[in-house]
């Protein structure tokens, strides 16, 4: 299953002779990694680096270690949530600049509002409504509502991935709207203008969807995302 790890890149090695075994199936969720003894004769590497090594791939997701009598390494299913871990720290802590963070928002809003212009059933129009009226609500009462307002816009965003059907695009839509408030609040003003320009963007890509206008769709959303970005980087100017 393991041959000797390479000794000028002895540590990477593990890791990745480990990791390739998980990832092509050889070892499936729930089963053990051989006892730590047998790794290290079969690495043939010592036992502080084999263990710097399991820790490494416990922070990916890939194994759980398991403490005690009977306990080991025990490969885990490898989920969604762990893929886009790293994605998720990058925009919590800015670690992206707002131009990066709007070029990669653009290719997905834009793909996910077109999908949803083409896969959209009737009652996801009648959702997508729902939340339109509620954004309608908030935007008549003013700034005293963003936040509301901007929770409604994140369920539109979330409804139209969903309508996609595709578990990626939902998931990542999922982690650019959970972790984005940093750039919000640094950013962005939301007051009673930019809340009714937001709000009749909203409006323009449903009704395109509803029309089944899929390029419509893909360009009003690409438009939405490079408006409000130029905004956010005017004020970060």
């Amino acid at each position: 299953m393991f041959k000797a790890a390479k000794q000028n890149r002895i540590f990477q090695d593990v890791v990745e002779q480990i990791q390739e075994t998980i990832l092509s199936g050889k070892l499936k969720p729930g089963e053990m990694l051989p006892a730590e003894r047998e790794l290290k004769a079969m690495l043939q590497v010592s036992r502080g680096t084999l263990r710097e090594a399991l820790r490494v791939l416990e922070q990916k997701g890939l194994i759980e270690i398991k403490l005690g009598v009977g306990g080991g390494a025990v490969v885990q299913d490898v989920s969604y949530d762990q893929i886009i871990e790293s994605l998720s720290l990058l925009i919590r802590y800015r670690k992206v600049s707002l131009r990066h963070l709007s070029e990669f928002r653009m290719g997905v809003e834009g793909r996910v509002s077109a999908l949803a212009a083409v896969r959209a059933t009737p009652a996801d129009i009648i959702r997508l409504k729902f939340l339109l009226e509620q954004a309608r609500q908030f935007t008549e009462k003013g700034s005293d509502f963003q936040t509301e307002f901007v929770e409604v816009d994140k369920q539109i965003h979330l409804a139209l991935a969903e309508i996609t059907g595709n578990p990626v695009y939902i998931s990542l839509h999922h982690t650019v709207h959970d972790n984005i408030d940093r750039y919000y609040e640094a950013f962005s003003s939301m007051k009673q203008p930019e809340m009714a320009e937001n709000f009749s963007d909203l409006g323009n890509i449903v009704d395109a969807v509803e029309k089944k206008k899929a390029d419509e769709a893909r360009r009003l959303a690409e438009a939405h995302v490079l408006r409000f970005n130029h905004y956010m980087e005017n004020r970060e100017a």
